[in-house]
């Protein structure tokens, strides 16, 4: 075997970032075909686009975008994964997350695409692995259980919880590798402590929580190399790190946007929005899926050589909803108000309670030119149906915030 083979998952992690986009838009045209022609509500959301023009990141934004929250809504007891499914022939599981929200999976192999995590974690051919995920009710146990298992790894399905059995079976079975919440790790480490037992894992697989400095402080003293993995119960693996502290490497097979909160609009490069993915995965394809989660994308390549865009990795909550004297304003609220007003290039909603009222102050970044803020003022009274002060401002910061709430 080459080293090649034996340092990355595949060739595809290493191809030219502008071949792997031009094959991912070569294939997009061919399955918003198919997800028109089989699925009912797509067949739907993309009446009158034509696919042969989505060639490019720019064209996308003709596509809508589906929001995770949406799901709860569209997904009946008729239509128990709100009609994206082209079909049951191939799901083989249904999961209720929390919500509650229908996820499916399907027995091929490794249908999450984890594989390429836990390979670049360093978990080997042979490794035992003691997944302490759940598998009742959500995916994450399974997720990980198969991205374990295509790395040519025996699992254990420990399973959440029971820290004193699943000592037991640290210090009987001897796994290598360690695959759950970061926070379970750290309880782990912390009882096998108290009891006077060392811990078999040499490496980890982390994810569902953010990997603090305290947390990797407490990892490195227990000799343990941990690496994090973004994924969703909806779309799987989403990216993950191949080098500790140089942000998470987008996986192969999808299309990751970075958009501004509340719409379909891609930020800067560098500048906080929200995640977006486009998998193509036939059994449950999600077109523009929004995962409510905060990122943005770090310059240039990884330096493991893994030519993929990075992510800086989780930088907060994308539903920015709050309620005010009883009504709620939402991102999308706000970006209505920025489309109506073309001169408007950044806005924040800062929502305080004085005097024993709630305020609304808008904050606006402006190209310079017709910028009327009593004319923004009426469009927010009537977009949002409550009334705010709004003032010009050059220094809205790029970290994705658009409704502070300061109360």
């Amino acid at each position: 075997m080459s080293a090649f083979v034996e340092y990355y998952f595949d060739h595809l992690e290493t191809q030219p970032n502008d071949e792997r986009e031009a094959n991912l838009f070569e294939q997009l045209p061919h399955l918003l075909t198919h997800v028109a022609q089989t699925s009912p509500y797509y067949r739907q959301a993309l009446a009158g686009i034509e696919f042969g023009g989505i060639s490019n990141r720019q064209a996308l934004t003709q596509l809508p975008v589906l929001r995770k929250s949406d799901l709860m809504s569209l997904q009946t007891d008729d239509s128990v994964l709100a009609g994206i499914e082209p079909s049951f022939d191939e799901i083989d599981r249904l999961f209720v997350s929390p919500g509650p929200i229908c996820e499916p999976e399907s027995n091929q192999e490794d249908w999450w695409r984890m594989g390429r995590a836990f390979h670049a974690a360093g978990f080997e051919a042979g490794d035992r692995v003691q997944n302490c995920f759940s598998y009742h009710m959500t995916p994450g146990g399974l997720m990980m259980d198969s991205g374990a298992r295509a790395c040519g790894c025996v699992v254990i399905p420990a399973g959440p919880g029971s820290t004193e059995q699943q000592l037991a079976v640290n210090a009987r079975l001897r796994p290598r590798g360690y695959c759950g919440t970061p926070s379970f790790l750290k309880i782990l480490i912390d009882k096998a402590k108290a009891c006077g037992q060392s811990l078999s894992f040499e490496v980890a697989l982390v994810s569902g929580e953010a990997v603090t400095e305290p947390l990797k402080q407490a990892f490195a003293e227990a000799g343990i190399r941990v690496h994090q993995a973004y994924a969703t119960a909806d779309l799987g693996l989403i990216a993950y790190e191949s080098e500790p502290g140089q942000g998470l490497v987008v996986a192969e097979h999808i299309l990751v946007e970075v958009l501004r909160p509340g719409s379909g609009e891609p930020v800067a490069e560098g500048e906080v929005g929200e995640v977006v993915v486009t998998n193509f995965n036939l059994e449950y394809p999600l077109i523009r899926f929004a995962t409510g989660d905060l990122s943005s994308v770090l310059p240039q390549a990884s330096l493991c050589g893994r030519t993929n865009v990075r992510l800086r990795g989780w930088q907060g909550r994308a539903d920015q909803s709050t309620k005010v004297k009883g009504l709620f304003v939402h991102p999308q609220q706000l970006e209505q108000i920025r489309r109506r007003h073309p001169e408007l290039t950044k806005l924040r909603l800062i929502v305080t309670h004085e005097g024993g009222n709630d305020k609304m102050l808008l904050r606006c970044q402006h190209s310079g030119a017709g910028f009327d803020a009593s004319a923004i003022a009426e469009t927010l009274k009537a977009v949002t149906k409550l009334s705010g002060e709004v003032i010009s401002t050059t220094d809205i910061a790029d970290d994705g915030v658009v409704i502070e709430d300061r109360r």
